[in-house]
């Protein structure tokens, strides 16, 4: 009891020191004056308006921050709950041999694995080869899942009829052939991309005809009582906790306000609508707190 008390006392201490914080440095970037010679477009980092050409380096630094406590600190912000998320989502996506996946902003490998686990358990009388490519724009989250993926025996060597391979790649310009893979996939990423609309445009790029596209995102809850509470638990017990276990503050502040800047369920579904997708649909697990969306290309 007295241990969790204390935790409790120094993670209200780190949010009073960190709000102050914030508020000094929020004045001084609203002060700030831009003495280029032409207006940079802006974009959103979190509930910050940075340049365009700033954000993919902050980004990158976030995750290069958290990568080796990326799951850990998962599994403690959702109480353990994203794994279901992920289960359901891989069941949604229903995997069959014979696919090629590629699986963007894929890091740490959660969704790789348990797309080579499901068809692991799927009869193959025709010994067809499956593939995923894990991709990230981030090396050092490729790095912690290709260790991962040793320690689980999920390596080239050690999979009957499966291949997966690891690549460093932007979403927003992907180094693919056009048509290359069956379905894409991307878990908890596109909310950390810039143009939205572009990782959207390459993901119809290199899908097949027939291929399918399903991102699982964190999202909007429908209900106004529900999404106060749950912007009371992300704001004030997350970039704590995030404090507490990685030594990461700023990270999982802007993890939370990256959440609350994505749109909404509907107006996604339009954007995948706009790049070339067709039957587009969505389905709210944990009443909205994610959704699942998907997409196919005809």
């Amino acid at each position: 009891m007295q241990n969790t008390r204390r935790l409790t006392n120094l993670a209200r201490l780190l949010l009073l020191r960190r709000t102050a914080t914030t508020a000094a440095t929020q004045a001084t970037s609203a002060s700030g004056v831009d003495g280029g010679g032409g207006a940079e477009e802006t974009t959103h980092f979190g509930y910050q308006t940075v340049k365009e050409s700033e954000k993919e380096h902050k980004v990158h630094e976030v995750f290069e921050q958290v990568a080796k406590s990326y799951d850990l600190m998962n599994d403690a912000m959702s109480m353990g709950i994203h794994r279901v998320w992920k289960d359901i989502f891989i069941e949604r996506l229903g995997p069959t041999h014979g696919m090629r996946l590629l699986d963007m902003a894929g890091g740490t490998g959660d969704i790789s694995f348990r797309y080579l686990k499901y068809l692991a358990k799927q009869p193959n009388p025709q010994q067809r080869q499956s593939h995923v490519t894990v991709s990230d724009i981030n090396q050092h989250m490729l790095n912690v899942g290709e260790e991962r993926a040793r320690q689980l025996g999920l390596t080239v060597e050690q999979l009957p009829n499966a291949s997966i391979d690891w690549q460093c790649a932007d979403a927003e310009k992907l180094p693919f052939k056009s048509d290359s893979f069956t379905a894409y996939t991307i878990a908890f990423g596109i909310r950390n991309c810039t143009h939205v609309d572009k990782v959207l445009s390459e993901a119809y790029r290199v899908l097949q005809p027939g291929g399918r596209f399903m991102c699982l995102e964190f999202s909007h809850l429908n209900n106004e009582a529900m999404q106060w509470l749950y912007d009371q638990y992300s704001f004030q017990v997350i970039p704590p906790m995030g404090q507490l276990l990685a030594g990461q503050w700023h990270a999982y502040q802007y993890l939370v306000e990256s959440i609350r800047r994505f749109p909404r369920q509907e107006q996604f579904k339009s954007m995948i609508e706009d790049a070339g997708f067709v039957n587009a649909t969505y389905e709210n697990l944990t009443f909205g707190v994610v959704s699942i969306h998907s997409g196919f290309k005809l």
